[in-house]
């Protein structure tokens, strides 16, 4: 028997062979190409703080995300959050609360061990997770972050049976890579809307991603330490170049880890908040730098 070499595109996976950059020619449902996304907004005061900044700066921005957990928030604040998303026309995502890296298990604080601190262990967590999610949809939240499949999957369908909102976006985290054109298809198909990618993607290896699935996608141009401190502002151009419809998240190097935040990192949190702003109003100077044809929502 003759062996044929097996290409991407005999899995339905698009023609991008040898993550060879290839510009891609999709968009938002509005025409345009790139919204902007501040992670890590640990609260509504911090919030507050990124409206007045993006106001200052003349920054749009289309989405704010945390990371702390529905379930560190209270009832009112969950509240105020929302309000202040409808107020500003800023989509609010927030992550669920139980993870592994946060309980009893040793697994994910193992040297091997940190791909699965995002995950919900067991029946137990998994229901706690859903039902997080649903307290903030009674709260008005109609976007989350979620960084377990089996969470994503349970999401999904008690959206598609109508127990949760039709209109609520699924989000992937960061913490649940998805490096390859195959794993992005898979969590698009488990019903992920807006998928993230790992910080540390070439751009041809973005351009694969794009290939196999039409959610858009959210790419951290500058991402904090524990996820690898990358920063990418001079690549920003090239990257929505062949990664549109895209996220452009903004965190910031060399800061300490938020999660979870609460009083006693006060401070950062809110300075944090309104640096993520200023790298996102030095992520767009970079393009306007590159006479970038491309369009941000309005």
């Amino acid at each position: 028997m003759n062996v044929v070499p097996i290409q991407l595109g005999d899995l339905g996976l698009g023609g991008n062979e040898r993550d060879e950059p290839v510009p891609s020619t999709s968009a938002f449902p509005d025409g345009t190409h790139y919204r902007i996304e501040i992670p890590s907004v640990e609260g509504p005061e911090a919030f507050g703080v990124v409206v007045a900044e993006a106001e200052r700066r003349g920054v749009r921005v289309h989405r704010v995300s945390q990371g702390s957990g529905i379930s560190m928030l209270t009832k009112s604040e969950i509240s105020e959050m929302v309000a202040i998303g409808a107020d500003s026309a800023i989509e609010v995502c927030l992550f669920t609360g139980p993870r592994a890296g946060w309980d009893i298990g040793a697994q994910s604080r193992s040297s091997a061990g940190s791909t699965i601190a995002p995950a919900a262990r067991g029946g137990s967590q998994l229901l706690f997770a859903v039902r997080d999610v649903a307290r903030a949809c009674d709260l008005g939240v109609r976007s989350v972050l979620l960084g377990d499949i089996g969470v994503i999957w349970s999401v999904a369908r008690l959206r598609s049976l109508g127990e949760l909102p039709a209109d609520l976006v699924i989000k992937s985290s960061v913490a649940l890579p998805s490096a390859n054109p195959a794993a992005a298809r898979v969590l698009s198909e488990l019903g992920v809307d807006s998928l993230n990618l790992p910080v540390d993607l070439t751009i041809g290896q973005i351009s694969s991603i794009r290939s196999a699935v039409e959610v858009p996608l959210d790419c951290y141009i500058e991402s904090p330490d524990d996820f690898g401190g990358c920063v990418r502002h001079h690549e920003i151009s090239a990257i929505v170049e062949v990664a549109m419809p895209i996220y452009l998240k903004f965190a910031v190097r060399n800061s300490p880890p938020l999660y979870p935040a609460g009083e006693q990192i006060r401070g950062v949190v809110l300075s944090s908040a309104a640096e993520r702003v200023r790298r996102a109003a030095i992520g767009l100077e970079h393009l306007d730098a590159a006479q970038s044809r491309f369009r941000i929502s309005p």
